[in-house]
């Protein structure tokens, strides 16, 4: 067995530390590989959605214009051109409150994604084989974005002041403020859906 120096085991505590649900960005230079090998491998072994997958529209929304890497495969989205109805979830492996709502976003996701789209950011996570275990273990199968090193902190975006956190993407282009996450059923997922985007998906599975 391999000992890590006790200093090495601090210092990469202290890392995990900064990127941790206060949102705060890393405080060294970041150089994070999304789509290596390993990362790949381990999301389509756990059936994790491409995000080639997710749909465009040709006309741009109210999220800022970057492109945002894929977490576990080659290639970036243009944020700004996500059609919407979606749900945006921002998210990190080493965040509790993630952890805890991620299968009942999965739940709305295998109920509702074919009407409103759920997509995963995988914000300031400097671990992307830790975020693709922990999607894995939560069972979901919905696509995430990466901005490991805070790219968005550089744009107008308005985000969440922590760990998880909503932005919910109409169908005509704009965008809701930051809602703050924590969710614990696809119930409540739907209330937030009829709230911020005006779709009653409860009307619409009785009739």
């Amino acid at each position: 067995m391999v000992r890590v120096p006790a200093v090495l085991v601090a210092l990469m505590a202290g890392a995990v530390l900064l990127t941790g649900c206060d949102g705060a960005a890393p405080a060294f230079a970041c150089k994070v590989d999304v789509a290596s090998s390993d990362v790949v491998r381990d999301r389509e072994d756990a059936g994790i959605a491409s995000c080639q997958e997710i749909p465009a529209t040709g006309t741009d929304t109210a999220l800022p214009s970057i492109h945002l890497d894929c977490l576990g495969e080659k290639g970036s989205v243009r944020l700004n051109a996500i059609q919407g109805p979606a749900v945006l979830n921002f998210w990190a492996s080493n965040c509790g409150p993630c952890r805890k709502e991620m299968p009942a976003l999965q739940e709305f996701y295998a109920a509702h994604g074919d009407q409103v789209q759920v997509i995963g950011v995988n914000y300031l996570d400097t671990y992307p084989g830790a975020a693709i275990e922990l999607a894995r273990l939560s069972g979901v199968t919905y696509p995430s974005l990466a901005d490991a090193c805070g790219d968005l902190q550089k744009t107008d975006a308005e985000l969440g002041p922590g760990l998880p956190f909503f932005l919910f993407v109409s169908a005509d282009g704009t965008v809701s403020r930051p809602h703050v996450g924590g969710v614990t059923s696809a119930a409540e997922v739907v209330t937030l859906v009829r709230d911020e985007l005006g779709i009653d998906l409860t009307a619409k599975a009785a009739s």
